[in-house]
This record gives C-alpha cells, structure tokens and sequence, in this order.
C-alpha cells in the first residue's frame, strides 16, 4: 500500500505544481512576447490563436521532475528499509532504464527549447531544420541505448504471448533508434490542437502506472503516476481554449518519457499499441507526403495530422480529443490485458 500513496503523492504534486505554475509562467511568456506564431498551412480558424503563449511545457516539465526528484528517493528510502519489497527492482538495470529514461527526456526537451527559442525570440518560424533536429534526436536516442547497453541485459525484453523474456539479440539497437525518434516525433505531431497532446499522453500514463504496478515495478509506477499528474495540470491551462502551448519544449518531452516509460517497463512492443493515436498523426503525415507526390497533388486526407482532417471535416477541437483520448484509453486496455499474458 505504501508504494500506492507515493505513487498519488507523486501525481498530486506534479499536477499541483504544474497548475500554479500557470499563474507565473503565462503572464511572463505574455510579457517576453513568447507567442505562437501560426503558420498559413494550418487551418485558418487557426489563426486567432496567433500570439498564445508557447513554450508552456516547462510548466510541466517543472512539476513532474520535482515530483520525481521528491518521491522516488523516499521510495527508494522505504524500500531499503524494509517497507516494500520487489526483487526486479533490486537490479541495477531496472534503475538505469529509470534515470536514463527521464535524463533522455530532458534532452529531447532541450532541443524543444532551442527549436521554440528560434521560433520565437530569433523570429524564424520554422525553428530548427529537420535535418538538425534528426542528428540531436539520433543522437540523444543513441546515448539511450548506449547506457542500457552498458548496463547490461539491454537486449533482453518481455515479448506477450511468446515467453516471458526473449533475447532479440543485436536487431533491438537499429529498430529501437528508429523506435524512439520516429515515435518522439510524432508525439510532436500531435500537440496541434488544443488540450491534444497533453490530454493523450495522460492516458497513455495512466495505462503504464496499471502495467508498472502489476508487475510490481513500483518505481516506474511513480514515474508514470508523475507524468499523469504534470499532462493534468498542465490541461488546467492548455484545453479549449487554450491559453497556452506546450512547444516543441514540452512535446518532445513528453515523446521522450513516453519511450522512456515503455523502455522502464521492459515491454517496448507495447509502444505501438499505446502510442497508437501518436502512430496515427505520423502516418497520415507520411501517407499524404507520398501520395501527394506520387500522383503529382493530390491527397488523401484534407489536411495532415490526421486530427486537421477531422477538423476540416466539421469535428471540434473538443470532440477530437475525447475521441483520441478514448481511443488510446481502449488501446490502453488492450495493452494492459497482453503485458498479463
């Protein structure tokens, strides 16, 4: 029971910081004129949005760090004496895919920033070049995997239905690279509508603090229940209408712990199935990039990510994320229900 209560104090504190921080922060973005800029490719109701704070996510990026830094050490004190027990957490593996995973997010949060300050304070509106943003996202993905390589058993992880542990052998480095930036970019893609982002990823939270604890990975439970609370407070802000944006600071971030988390819990294969609505957003993407050039203009969808396209077919920005919520939500389920077996 103890591990539950850490587990809520670490929700509750991340969300409460989160949520007070918007009292500051919102008015010093308004005051720094760190305002969204909206580009003339996106929908043009879109365009009253132009000057919403951004770079909003170091709200979050704030509550959950301090909420992690505060309650993984008194669990880790609880631990040690006794209070809760849990052998899988007794190797030094578990506890580098932990640190590794929330260091990795930082990272990826600080090329957010460097990508919103261009934006923003340079006045560049497309931030940093793909191609920059590629070689700090392999780059960062790299020294990821490079540390649980170091750490040991890297390779060695939970596939449902086939066994319990499997090996993959040297193939886990190249799909995992791939694996993580192609899914930190799409978590990008999906902060494009109000409260989408933040309210998705709460969800896929939720879905890993169930998939922690029942596999008694309390520590990582902590972690997700953390993310939870930050995604939440920061929706106090951010939902229709919003009153500010996460930025890339805050998206890439969050793609980060969303690897972060699946890596923790040893079930990377999951990350797909929960991360579905993330899949969705950059395969649209993709799939109109390709069959715009392939059949010389034009489309399959209206407009890409996918939820512009429901936009522009007459969904609300509101009915979007309750639909994509509730999609990750059965996702979410189903994943649960494949880490049992």
């Amino acid at each position: 029971m103890t591990q539950e209560l850490i587990s809520l104090l670490a929700s509750a504190m991340s969300f409460a910081i989160t949520a007070a921080l918007g009292k500051k922060v919102i008015p010093w973005l308004h005051k720094l004129k760190y305002g969204q800029t909206i580009k003339e490719i996106g929908p043009k109701w879109h365009e009253k949005k132009q000057g919403t704070p951004t770079m909003g996510g170091i709200m979050f990026i704030a509550g959950i760090l301090i909420s992690l830094i505060v309650c993984l050490p008194l669990y880790y004190y609880l631990r040690s004496g006794g209070s809760i027990a849990s052998s899988y957490e007794d190797t030094k593996s578990y506890w580098v895919r932990l640190i590794a995973g929330v260091l990795m997010a930082v990272m990826f949060a600080a090329v957010g920033f460097l990508d919103d300050y261009i934006k923003v304070v340079k006045k560049q509106n497309d931030g940093l070049t793909p191609g920059q943003k590629m070689i700090f996202m392999t780059l960062i993905s790299g020294a990821f995997l490079a540390t649980l390589a170091i750490s040991g058993d890297a390779t060695v992880t939970t596939i449902p239905f086939f066994s319990s542990e499997v090996d993959v052998g040297f193939w886990f480095y190249p799909v995992s690279l791939i694996m993580i930036v192609g899914f930190v970019n799409a978590v990008n893609l999906t902060d494009g509508i109000d409260g989408l982002c933040s309210s998705v990823t709460f969800f896929v939270a939720i879905v890993f603090i169930v998939i922690a604890g029942m596999h008694s990975m309390f520590g990582m439970s902590i972690f997700a229940a953390a993310v939870a609370g930050g995604c939440l407070g920061f929706l106090v802000w951010n939902f229709f209408p919003a009153k500010v944006f996460m930025g890339d600071t805050g998206s890439l971030f969050l793609g980060g712990l969303f690897c972060a988390l699946a890596y923790g819990v040893n079930m990377p294969i999951l990350i797909p199935l929960v991360g579905i609505i993330y899949l969705c957003e950059a395969g649209s993407v993709m799939l109109q990039v390709a069959y715009f050039k392939a059949t010389h203009g034009k489309r399959i969808f209206k407009m890409s990510p996918i939820h512009h396209h429901f936009e522009m077919s007459g969904w609300s920005e509101v009915k979007i994320v309750w639909v994509f919520s509730i999609v990750t939500l059965i996702a979410g389920v189903i994943a649960v229900a494949l880490s049992i077996a």
